[in-house]
């Protein structure tokens, strides 16, 4: 299965030049926990609950600064014709919970979760195993 069939299309996206205030928010808003950063089309990094709570409230910096100034730059990415397998194998190679995905021109085109993969991983598993309680022969 494609990383493009369970990741989630056209996330929102913050600039640099926004603030952690307004990233917080949005980020309630939208019940997420990591929206990526792009300039003029171009991925910048990624701004995370985590980045908010260690570089902004940790070092009791100002709710206005700059997301530029405390986003993770070291941006993980992956090509959207990629295996949920490929993908897990980079999130446990990099120890990291999200991946941007991309189309072959670096356009950002989504982002998934562990929690996507889990998802998508327990629901071929119920599944399977429906599809082997309807095979197997009748207990009469």
């Amino acid at each position: 299965m494609l990383i493009s069939e369970v990741m989630t299309a056209n996330p929102q996206v913050a600039k640099p030049t926004d603030t952690v205030a307004e990233i917080a928010k949005r980020m309630n808003d939208i019940d997420t926990g990591a929206i990526p950063v792009v300039e003029d089309g171009q991925i910048k990094g990624i701004i995370t609950d985590r980045d908010i709570v260690l570089r902004v409230v940790g070092e009791q910096r100002s709710f206005d600064t700059k997301v530029s100034e405390v986003m993770t730059t070291d941006v993980q990415t992956c090509q959207q014709d990629a295996t949920i397998a490929d993908v897990i194998f980079q999130m446990q190679d990099k120890q990291i919970r999200r991946i941007l995905i991309v189309d072959d021109k670096q356009n950002l085109t989504g982002i998934v979760s562990l929690g996507d993969v889990a998802q998508e991983a327990s629901a071929r598993k119920a599944g399977a195993i429906l599809e082997e309680i309807s095979d197997a022969p009748a207990n009469n």
